[in-house]
C-alpha cells in the first residue's frame, strides 16, 4: 500500500492559466472534507504542509515521486494505473510513460494573454467521464503531467467525483526547472520527473489507450 509522502523540491506555477480554477477546486473540495471529518479531513492536512508548492497539493494528501510511482506500478500493473493527463500533443510529440493512459484534463488555447505571456489552457469538462470509462472510484491511480501542476488538478476533480485512492507524481513526465544561470539549460526542465530519472517511456502510440474529448 502507498504512504502519502512529501516532497522537498519546488518549482514554478506550470501552468498559470489553470492557477485560480485549481486553488477554487481546492477550497471546495477543503471545506467538504473538514465538514464531513474523518479520514479524509486528515488527508487534507497533510496536503497544506509546507514542503509542497501550493499548485501540487491535492485534497486526497497523497504523493508519490515518478520514480516511486514506476516502482509501485512495477509491483502490480494489474491492478495500479498510470494516468497521463498531459495534452495529446505533449503525449505524441515529447515522449510518454510507456504504460500510461492519456486522459487530457486540458487542452491548448491559441489566444495570446498578453498580460501572462502565454496561451492559456483551458479545462476540459469530461475529464472525469472520460476517465470512469477506463477507471473505477476504488482503483488505485498514479497521474502525471508535465510537472505535478495539472495533475494536482485531476486529482482534485477524481476525488470530487468519489475517487479515494489517487496519487499526484509531483515531478512529472519532464520534471522541474533547471535553477542555473550558468548553465545553458537553465529553466528547462531537466530536474527529475519521468524522463529524466531513466525510466521506460516511448514516443510509440497506442490509440487504444487514448481517451480523448469527443470532438477529436
Amino acid at each position: 500500500m502507498f504512504r502519502p509522502r512529501a516532497v522537498l523540491t519546488r518549482s514554478p506555477v506550470g501552468r498559470q492559466a489553470f492557477l485560480a480554477f485549481a486553488l477554487v477546486t481546492a477550497v471546495g473540495l477543503a471545506a467538504t472534507s473538514n465538514a464531513e471529518g474523518g479520514a479524509t479531513g486528515q488527508a487534507v492536512a497533510q496536503a497544506t504542509g509546507p514542503q509542497l508548492p501550493a499548485e501540487k497539493q491535492t485534497t486526497l494528501g497523497l504523493y508519490v515521486t515518478a520514480k516511486e510511482a514506476y516502482e509501485q506500478w512495477k509491483t502490480a500493473p494489474d491492478k495500479v494505473m498510470v494516468l497521463d493527463v498531459r495534452t495529446p500533443e505533449e503525449y505524441l510529440f515529447i515522449g510518454h510513460a510507456e504504460m500510461a493512459r492519456n486522459v487530457p484534463v486540458a487542452e491548448q488555447t491559441f489566444e495570446w494573454d498578453a498580460a501572462k505571456k502565454q496561451f492559456p489552457m483551458r479545462p476540459l469538462p469530461d475529464f472525469v467521464a472520460r476517465v470512469n470509462k477506463i477507471a473505477s472510484p476504488q482503483d488505485t491511480l498514479l497521474v502525471m503531467c508535465r510537472s505535478g501542476g495539472r495533475s494536482a488538478i485531476a486529482v482534485n476533480l477524481l476525488a470530487s467525483a468519489g475517487f479515494k485512492h489517487v496519487y499526484n507524481i509531483t515531478d512529472g513526465f519532464e520534471g522541474d526547472t533547471l535553477k542555473d544561470p550558468g548553465s545553458v539549460f537553465d529553466g528547462q526542465h531537466m530536474v527529475n520527473g519521468w524522463r529524466n530519472s531513466g525510466l521506460p517511456w516511448t514516443y510509440a502510440v497506442d490509440p487504444a489507450r487514448m481517451v480523448l474529448p469527443p470532438d477529436r
